[in-house]
């Protein structure tokens, strides 16, 4: 069953251009991972404030725990710390994992 990685970020005005740009790094890099299914971001700028979301499709679960382990390794290799970046820019993350449901 299809897994949908839903992410909703809240970062201030001036975190925009840096947190975009890592956006992009994470989203090439999921693009090449088997099991990714496609990806969609949306963007709602209102009052200095940035709300955004990706949905991320993967195959199965197993699909999303590999991409999980790969990226984490990425990171690594990258230098990158999710938490530091994201308390550096006063950016809020909140993700779940959802799944499609099908009206009959």
């Amino acid at each position: 069953m299809n897994q949908i990685l839903i992410d909703r970020f809240d970062l201030p005005k001036e975190a925009k251009e840096v947190f975009l740009e890592r956006v992009k790094v994470n989203r090439d890099f999921i693009k090449t991972i088997d099991g990714f299914l496609g990806d969609e971001a949306y963007i709602c700028e209102k009052n200095g404030n940035i709300q955004f979301v990706t949905v991320a499709t993967w195959k199965d679960q197993t699909s999303l725990d590999n991409a999980k382990t790969l990226v984490f390794a990425e990171y690594q290799k990258q230098g990158f710390v999710m938490p530091e970046f994201l308390a550096r820019h006063s950016i809020r993350i909140e993700r779940e994992i959802y799944v499609r449901m099908s009206y009959k």
